[in-house]
């Protein structure tokens, strides 16, 4: 798009992914009245904007779809759709810059957090609400390969060695996905656009793609609104608002507030990325001859998981804090010997993700001379594992092996850690807190201290140490902050005149 946009609106939300879109969505149906902007740094994928690109048929459109993802930094070896950082103590930390975000991208996992993952500053059954309603908006549920050869085996195995003493909850589980099955069988990936639902469409909200947020204005400690550059033409202008959500990702987010010059004490503190742990198995013979339930899909069908792959989940808890999420293959990712027939399912992928301690040392950084690819100060990371940590990391470790072992035959070794940020599952750098005390950036409700009208969204404002997938937690977080905005929004701040267009 480019600019003009109109000159004010009720909300900007900064920020396409899958946060910001619930903010969208949320108060657009809570207050018919107001006009919304969405602006988004990155380009529109496709049709409907921010889907997912596993819904995107064809090989080379998804492989377009994805490099337009990537930004003008070099591209993450391995991980489509994103850019590498460029950082030493993160070096795998990775950022996607498209409508729709990582949302477009990610695996789609939406476990719920358990033990001392929940969130202490938010009551509990609020929490299990805005949980539930997350999955509400995510689509999500826990039957999309129930009919996945071999899923049953694998949980059992998978239950015999880690149930025992564990409540229903934090059990051995399929894990739930914000996926749909389609009538045919085929499963559509959820993205921004299921989220945003009606409100795509509707001409209260208006999506500005390629669009970058430059500044949060503000004036004696208030929103006045934001300053924009149109990526295409390098034309600036200004819009106000009453009310500015920053939901451009736990790097980004804090590094837009910092270029506003709203520096809470925490910005980009309390970093958080999961240690995480891989390993591969193969199912023995035995067991793939007694459970031989092949539907003869293919990968294409269904853009990268079909009904021969389970996905299982192995729950977080305090007493073992990882997470584990298991993975049915109709490939194996290690070379096997020519001879050898891969029945689709038999593979056996395994992740663990380990809590890590809570650091304000650990952080995002930014500079006030140097400027990145966008012209917003360079973001640079210090991230460090502490003796907990590794102990954690070689207890995850164990805890891989011993559910390869569990499973069948290994595959291409020992497990091993990844490097650095290759979870994609960066927190804690605009935390949520009870109080204004220097170890937050903003309240339960996700509105930051010391600025009226400015709410952050996305997993930075997570203030736990948690192991499972993070989305489902932001969304819901972004959803009771979604509620609060609503609320406290003025009514018809703004003309009803449609913008001009560009």
């Amino acid at each position: 798009m480019s600019l003009p946009l109109a000159p004010s609106y009720d909300v900007v939300v900064v920020g396409s992914g899958p946060t910001g879109s619930t903010y969208v969505r949320e108060v657009f149906e809570r207050r018919p009245d107001a006009r919304i902007l969405l602006l988004e740094a990155g380009p529109k994928l496709g049709d409907p904007p921010g889907g997912h690109v596993k819904n995107i048929d064809g090989d080379e459109p998804r492989a377009r779809a994805q490099r337009a993802s990537e930004g003008p930094a070099p591209a993450a070896p391995g991980r489509p759709g994103t850019r590498l950082l460029g950082t030493p103590d993160l070096p795998a930390a990775a950022i996607s810059t498209n409508v729709g975000g990582m949302g477009a991208h990610w695996t789609a996992a939406c476990p719920r957090p358990g033990d001392s993952e929940r969130i202490p500053c938010v009551p509990d059954a609020e929490m299990d609400r805005h949980l539930t309603r997350a999955e509400e908006l995510l689509h999500v549920t826990s039957h999309a390969f129930d009919r996945a050869p071999f899923a049953d085996v694998v949980r059992q195995r998978l239950a015999a060695r880690f149930d025992a003493g564990r409540p229903v909850s934090r059990r051995v589980a399929p894990m739930p996905l914000a996926v749909t099955t389609r009538p045919d069988g085929t499963h559509a990936w959820s993205g921004t656009d299921v989220i945003l639902g009606p409100a795509a469409a509707d001409p209260r909200v208006e999506l500005a793609d390629t669009c970058l947020c430059l500044r949060v204005l503000h004036d004696a400690g208030t929103v006045t609104g934001v300053a924009v550059r149109d990526l295409n033409s390098g034309r600036e202008t200004t819009v106000t608002a009453a009310a500015v959500v920053v939901a451009a990702d736990a790097l980004r987010t804090p590094q837009v507030l910092h270029a506003s010059g709203i520096r809470p004490a925490a910005l980009g503190r309390y970093l958080n990325d999961q240690p995480q742990i891989v390993h591969a198995v193969r199912l023995p013979d035995d067991v793939v001859a007694a459970h031989d339930e092949v539907t003869g899909r293919t990968r294409e069908d269904d853009g990268g998981i079909v009904p021969q792959s389970g996905v299982s989940w192995v729950p977080f808890t305090d007493e073992h804090p990882f997470h584990g999420q298991v993975m049915q293959l109709d490939a194996s990712p290690v070379a096997l010997a020519d001879e050898d027939t891969v029945r689709p399912g038999s593979i056996v992928g395994l992740g663990w993700f380990c809590a890590k301690d809570l650091d304000p040392e650990d952080r995002v950084t930014f500079s006030d001379t140097e400027t990145d690819a966008f012209g917003m100060p360079r973001i640079g990371i210090r991230y460090r594992c502490t003796d907990r940590d590794l102990a954690t990391i070689e207890a995850a470790r164990n805890a891989v092996a011993e559910a390869g072992a569990a499973l069948g035959d290994p595959l291409g070794g020992e497990p091993f850690l990844l490097p650095a940020g290759s979870s994609l599952h960066y927190q804690g750098t605009t935390r949520m807190g009870p109080a204004d005390d220097g170890t937050s950036v903003c309240d339960s409700h996700s509105r930051v201290w010391g600025t009226e009208g400015l709410w952050v969204a996305g997993n930075g404002v997570i203030p736990t140490a948690t192991a499972c997938n993070p989305t489902l937690t932001s969304v819901a977080l972004a959803s009771r902050g979604a509620h609060a905005l609503a609320e406290q929004l003025p009514r018809r701040t703004v003309a009803t005149a449609a913008p001009t267009a560009g």
